[in-house]
């Protein structure tokens, strides 16, 4: 059925634009420009060193950049700042790293309720429900009083993802969350995260698991040598990819 009223344009949540990064002479971004509108799940995707990692960690300045911008929801993300500032950035974009970098001291309840009350001065008891609440959401209400220590691989991450939300970030980023898991434990992990797509969650996701990315992604980036490549919705980059080296990628997964 046809209508003559267009569906409105996604507001972009992060712009960048021209952004470079360099390690010394080595050039490991080359002019990046790129868009996530609010509620897209974009999956970054490429052969190992090809600068993914270091992409989605300018994102939320874990790296800086040597030039160009990024902005999320229209704040200069790269802007000077004070470090109360950067820590308010931040505690907006929530990060989800390859090792889970939970507090083995801390219980599990403990570590996702902790930065609400640090960060966001939200009373102990608030944030304690809360973080049993998304617990329970990623499946571990049961494991509330354990130690990461007590947990496998896959539940501490979904773990690291639970105190990621407890924040209530609007976006998502995952920098290959499955990479440290153990193969079973893998499918614990996509599926919470594929929970918060369906939700409509934004999420910049850097992942090997392209079952994720054709079943989850709005958009696919495909990365080498420090430049996209190609961008694409997912049934067009593993069905046409277009650009002879994302062509060599796909084959080479395919063997």
């Amino acid at each position: 059925m046809s209508t003559s009223v267009s569906e409105p344009k996604a507001a972009t949540a992060i712009r960048i634009a021209d952004v470079c990064k360099n390690y010394g002479d080595y050039q490991v971004l080359k002019n990046i420009n790129a868009e996530v509108a609010r509620g897209e799940v974009v999956v970054i995707c490429g052969p190992s060193g090809s600068g993914k990692s270091t992409l989605i960690r300018t994102v939320n300045r874990l790296e800086e950049i040597n030039s160009g911008g990024i902005s999320f929801e229209g704040q200069n993300i790269h802007a000077p700042m004070r470090g109360s500032e950067l820590n308010k950035l931040r505690s907006r974009i929530g990060f989800v790293f390859q090792s889970f970098n939970l507090f083995p001291h801390l219980s599990v309840v403990d570590n996702v309720s902790m930065s609400p009350i640090r960060v966001k001065g939200v009373s102990a008891d608030v944030a304690h429900d809360k973080a049993l609440k998304l617990l329970d959401r990623v499946g571990l209400a049961d494991k509330a009083n354990s130690y990461p220590g007590q947990l496998s691989g896959g539940q501490q991450q979904r773990v690291a993802i639970a105190r990621a939300l407890a924040m209530e970030p609007p976006v998502m980023l995952f920098d290959e969350p499955t990479s440290a898991l153990d193969p079973e434990m893998v499918g614990e992990v996509l599926s919470v995260m594929k929970s918060l797509a369906a939700e409509g969650m934004t999420m910049l996701c850097v992942t090997h698991e392209m079952g994720f990315a054709r079943d989850v992604a709005d958009r696919i980036w495909f990365i080498d040598a420090g430049e996209i490549l190609e961008t694409a919705p997912p049934e067009d980059f593993f069905k046409n990819p277009r650009h002879p080296r994302a062509q060599r990628f796909l084959a080479d997964l395919r063997h």
